[in-house]
C-alpha cells in the first residue's frame, strides 16, 4: 500500500512538458523518457523533416507526443510555440526542457 502511495505522489502521469530541441541527442532522450512515463509532451525543432519522422515513429508506439517547426533563436518563433503549447495543453505547463544549442 504505502509504495502505491509514493508511486503516485511522484507520478509524472498527467502533467504537460515542452521540450525545445526534442529530435536528437539529450533532447530525444528527454521527450521519449518523459512521454513514457506518461507526461503529453510538446517538442520543437527547426528540421521540419527530422520532426516529422520521429512524431510518427513515437505515434507508432502510442507516446503522447506533438511537434512544431520552430527556430528558438527567432522571438517570432518562440512566441508562435508559446501561443501553440498554450493551445495545445490549454494554458497548462508543467515542465519546460530549454533544450538548445543556439539562443
Amino acid at each position: 500500500m504505502e509504495n502505491r502511495r509514493k508511486e503516485e505522489r511522484w507520478s509524472l502521469k498527467g502533467n504537460t512538458a515542452l521540450v525545445t530541441g526534442g529530435t536528437k541527442g539529450i533532447g530525444r532522450g528527454i521527450v521519449e523518457e518523459l512521454a513514457g512515463f506518461g507526461v503529453r509532451v510538446h517538442t520543437c525543432a527547426r528540421n521540419e523533416q527530422d520532426l516529422n519522422s520521429l512524431l510518427d515513429q513515437w505515434r507508432k508506439i502510442n507516446l503522447p507526443v506533438t511537434g512544431s517547426v520552430c527556430d528558438v533563436s527567432s522571438r517570432a518563433d518562440r512566441e508562435k510555440l508559446m501561443e501553440e503549447v498554450s493551445s495545445i495543453f490549454d494554458g497548462k505547463l508543467n515542465i519546460l526542457i530549454c533544450q538548445t544549442n543556439k539562443l
